[in-house]
């Protein structure tokens, strides 16, 4: 039994990003997990980077569902077979259609805890899972009707993995998600589409800000299509505003103060999005530092930082193919910005003055 937590034994069915990922982040903390996955492949890569199953029998006390969502009753039947009394958790992008599954099984609502950690990456599968994957973020449960000892496995889990608990009615969570989560997949989609047919040498020119909105459009499309799928319902009449907020821009295009004014709603609503931890949006300077272009750089930058004692809160790197310097720029607080400006001038670092 882990020092740490009161089981010891982790069944995951899924081995994917979000599986492994978990189980990586439970195996350093003595907890045993078993990899479940239709891919044998898959299975055993994921099994090989957290360990091997060292238990005969192995009885867990908790099994996580990391599977898409069209594979979650094959979960519910093998736990239903094994007449499991467990405590059982899934970690789907939707809630509702995961719930009513598990309310017509044989399984207990009240062992079943629906959640979803808000992590991931636009690179799938167990070789891009990491143990830090949820360390700082949000971690989505709804806790109506559930077991005070899943409750408590679930809560251990979480500060475990180092997210953060939020509780959300299911219904609430489908809704939140799909304007936060699946309208910017589903418009990064779009956006990237775009780009197909165009002349590679106009490609070329493409700065972070391009790369920024279509970051997520390298997501894995049979993984996307099931999301949005289970969540149309949500996610279409978010589609229906912003389609008509396009054609009424459309017709507008001309008009300087059109364009004004949908820049400004955009700041405006850029504004609402919390900082870290939920805290309140920090206004950052950015520091620009032209480097040469050649290894080591990016290391020795962050080694002038720490000698600083400044934190990053951000950064960005522009390099243009051929060129022989890069610019990287830092965001940090106004403060830090000051105190790392007059360090790298001094280490005779090329930096420039700092903007808000």
């Amino acid at each position: 039994m882990s020092a740490q937590l009161s089981f010891s034994k982790v069944e995951i069915h899924g081995s994917g990003l979000i599986g492994t990922s978990i189980a990586l982040a439970l195996a350093p903390l003595g907890v045993e997990v078993r990899m479940v996955d239709a891919d044998s492949r898959a299975e055993s890569l994921a099994q090989q980077l957290v360990g091997p199953v060292k238990s005969s029998p192995f009885s867990p006390e908790l099994v996580i569902s990391a599977v898409p969502i069209s594979a979650f009753s094959s979960v519910l039947s093998a736990l239903e077979l094994g007449d499991f009394k467990g405590v059982f958790i899934d970690v789907a992008s939707v809630k509702t259609k995961v719930t009513v599954e598990v309310s017509t099984s044989k399984l207990s609502l009240g062992r079943f805890l629906p959640t979803h950690p808000m992590a991931g990456r636009e690179v799938g599968g167990a070789e891009s899972a990491r143990s830090d994957l949820f360390q700082g973020r949000a971690w989505i449960i709804d806790s109506s009707g559930v077991d005070g000892d899943v409750l408590l496995i679930a809560r251990e889990l979480i500060a475990a993995l180092g997210a953060d608990l939020v509780d959300f009615p299911v219904e609430e969570h489908d809704r939140a998600v799909a304007l936060i989560s699946h309208l910017p997949q589903v418009i990064a989609s779009l956006l990237a589409k775009q780009l197909s047919g165009n002349p590679e040498s106009w490609l070329t020119l493409a700065g972070s800000g391009l790369r920024d909105t279509t970051r997520i459009a390298g997501s894995d499309p049979k993984l996307w299509r099931e999301i949005i799928s289970a969540n149309s319902q949500s996610i279409k009449p978010l589609l229906e505003n912003f389609a008509a907020d396009l054609s009424e821009f459309i017709e507008s295009i001309a008009d300087e103060t059109s364009v004004e004014k949908l820049i400004s709603d955009g700041q405006i609503g850029r504004l609402a999005i919390p900082g870290k931890h939920g805290g309140k949006v920090r206004e950052y300077t950015y520091l620009p530092i032209v480097i040469e272009d050649k290894p080591g750089q990016l290391a020795a930058i962050f080694n002038e930082c720490a000698r600083a004692d400044v934190n990053i809160e951000d950064l960005s790197i522009e390099h243009s193919p051929g060129q022989q310097t890069g610019l990287i720029t830092l965001a940090l607080s106004a403060s830090d910005s000051v105190k790392l400006s007059e360090h790298l001038s001094k280490a005779g670092w090329s930096v420039h003055a700092p903007k808000a």
